[in-house]
Order: structure tokens, then sequence, then C-alpha cells
């Protein structure tokens, strides 16, 4: 019998170019990709005649757009062959200004893409130099041209804010610029220097905006993309009205999700698992689980106020007293209290929610209040 409500899949395309200096997600440079993506389809038919019914696809990395035409077809005829996908299904792929031509781009949206994610991350040359992009603006602006040219209405951008030798005055440049162009969607990432990177190693030589001028970057983010027509849907993420990203809003409402490639987590039927990080291991057998979890009450309650708590629209108060039979607010009385009374916390018709002043700290309210 098939599953009642449809679930997202994420597919990870670990390769790129060249790794950016800040990441440290699983991707390389370097791979067979020929056998990786025979691993691939070998773990999505693995899911075949389970019944799975499916209305968003996102290929992250990585960068998905060094897939060619064929590849990424054959990628998704294997997905039709073992889901139910969603006539109205959001399939999305991340993009990477450098490696997109004009007759590539047509044919993924010829096999099905409608929603494109284009890394910008800064206007600025000398800050895209300092992250390690291998984009200009220029090849950023004839992407996004080329894709309005082929007639996609959904896109989106990858900003950042807390970049070295980044300014308040060149993010307000970024983000005008960005606003200009209209775009449906924009995520905004402040920069983690996360360790082992090569901006982690290089930290003491960096010179980086201070907490005070991130916070302000990230304010000045909220209140321009406020007046250009965005919603503040979620802590990282603006969008015009109706879209916001249905794949990722999964994640954060705490639904079911199926994750294939290298590295990739699921959460389904109850549990959360996921692949191994080895691409040798993965093309030798991609459906062994490399590690899982069954998640028990405590961590679903946990999860549902710190996953919900990132969307501007929170959680319900009474969905929350259904699922668990506990009223949430009850002994968080005077820290509650306090929060509302400094402008970080609002609650009305049973909705719980963090301000825009709340989402930028977040995890601190949360942890006093979990």
């Amino acid at each position: 019998m098939m599953k009642a409500d449809p679930i997202g899949l994420y597919i990870h395309i670990p390769f790129c170019i060249k790794k950016c200096n800040y990441c440290d997600f699983c991707s390389f440079p370097t791979g067979n990709k020929t056998d990786y993506l025979n691993a691939l389809i070998r773990e999505i038919e693995h899911y075949g005649g389970r019944d799975i019914a499916v209305d968003t696809v996102f290929f992250g990395g990585g960068t998905p757009s060094l897939l060619s035409g064929e590849e990424l077809s054959r990628i998704l005829s294997a997905v039709r062959g073992s889901f139910f996908l969603a006539s109205e299904a959001e399939i999305t792929l991340e993009v990477n200004p450098a490696t997109l031509s004009r007759e590539k781009l047509s044919s993924y949206l010829s096999s099905g893409v409608n929603r494109i994610s284009i890394g910008l991350q800064s206007i600025h040359e000398n800050e895209l130099k300092k992250l390690g992009r291998i984009h200009s603006y220029r090849d950023f602006l004839d992407t996004y041209n080329m894709a309005r040219s082929l007639g996609v209405k959904n896109i989106s951008f990858d900003l950042m804010y807390g970049i070295p030798d980044q300014t308040i005055e060149s993010f307000r440049e970024t983000l005008e610029k960005a606003i200009e162009l209209s775009p449906s969607h924009l995520s905004l990432y402040g920069l983690i220097l996360e360790e082992g990177t090569p901006l982690y190693c290089d930290r003491d030589n960096l010179s980086l905006p201070g907490e005070d001028e991130e916070c302000d970057m990230y304010f000045l983010a909220a209140n321009m993309l406020s007046q250009a027509g965005y919603t503040h849907y979620e802590v990282s993420n603006y969008a015009k009205d109706g879209c916001g990203c249905r794949h990722n809003l999964k994640y954060w409402r705490g639904e079911e999700y199926i994750g294939v490639g290298l590295a990739a987590y699921s959460y389904f039927d109850g549990k959360r698992f996921g692949n191994t990080k080895s691409l040798v291991d993965y093309i030798k057998d991609p459906v062994v689980v490399a590690d899982s979890e069954d998640i028990d009450r405590d961590a679903r309650q946990y999860e549902y106020v710190m996953l919900r708590t990132r969307l501007s629209e929170g959680f319900s108060l009474t969905d929350y007293r259904e699922r668990f039979g506990e009223d949430f607010l009850a002994g968080r009385e005077e820290r509650i209290r306090s929060f509302i009374e400094s402008g970080y916390l609002e609650i009305s018709n049973e909705r719980f929610r963090f301000t825009d002043k709340g989402l930028y700290v977040g995890n601190s309210l949360l942890t006093e209040l979990i």
C-alpha cells in the first residue's frame, strides 16, 4: 500500500571541479563518476516496489551541474521507475555558474528539473576569490539570464555574509543586485570556519567581519528583503509568496525523506539512517547502511521544537499537545515571558514562534527551552 504522505528525495552528487575554501561537505574534485552513477542507480532501484510516493527531488553536492544531460536524465528515469513521482513534483538542481551551458540546462529542463539554485555567494570578485569559488559575477549573470531565457521561473540564489574582506557596504551591494534580478527565493548563510578547511587553517591571517558586523549584515538582509516583498520564512531563507523550497520545508517540519548517494541521510519509517562517506565502499555496495538510529519519543519532542522554530511559522501548541500529551508551556512560563518581553518570541492563536530577532539567536534560546 502506498504511503499516505509523499516524501522528499535527496540525491547527492559529490563531484566538483575544485573544493571551495570553506566547504566541509562530502565532495571532491576527483573520482570515478561512471561507477558512482551506476551505484547511485542501484541504490535508487533498491527502493522499487515499496509504493513510495515522492513530491520533491533535490540534487545537491558537490556540483550537480557537472552531470551531463544524459546522466541526469538517467537518474530521473530511475527515480520514476522506483518511486511514484508526483506530476507536480518540485525538482531542484544546485548549479555552479561556471559549469553550465545552454544545451545542458535545456536538457535538464526536458528531463523534469523545474527549480534551480544558483550559487552566487557575492557579486565582488575579491570575496569570491577568498571563498575559492571558480565562477565570476559575470558567469553568474550569464547563467541567470540563460535560465530566464529558457523559461525557468523558480530560481533561487545562495548568498553568504561574514566573508573575509567583506564589509556592510559590499554586502549591501550584493543584496541590491540580487534583489534587482528578482529571484523567487534566496538563501543567506553566515560563513562558518569549519575545522580542516583552507579558511579555517588560514584563520589567523583573515580579515573577517566581527560578530556585531555579522549581526548587522543579517538584519540588513532581513530588512532589505522584507521591503522587496520577500518573506523571511526560515532562519536562512527568504521567498516570494508560494515560493518557499518545498523540499527543505520537509526537513524543518519533521516530514519523511530518503537520501541517496554518498554520505546521504534519510528519515524514513521512524528511523534515521545514513550512507558511507567512502566512495570506494559506496561503489562496492550502495545499499549498506553505515549507521542507523531509532527516533524515540524524547528525540521526536526535541527535534519537533528544534526544527520548527527555525521557521517563522513556528509550531502549533495544540499539535504539540496532541502528539506528545504534554503542554509545551508548562514549567517554562518564566523563561517564555522573559523572551516575549525581550522581543525574541511571540505566542498568538496557539502558535509558538520566534521573531526575526529571535531567529538570529534561536540556538541560544533553545538551550534554555529544551
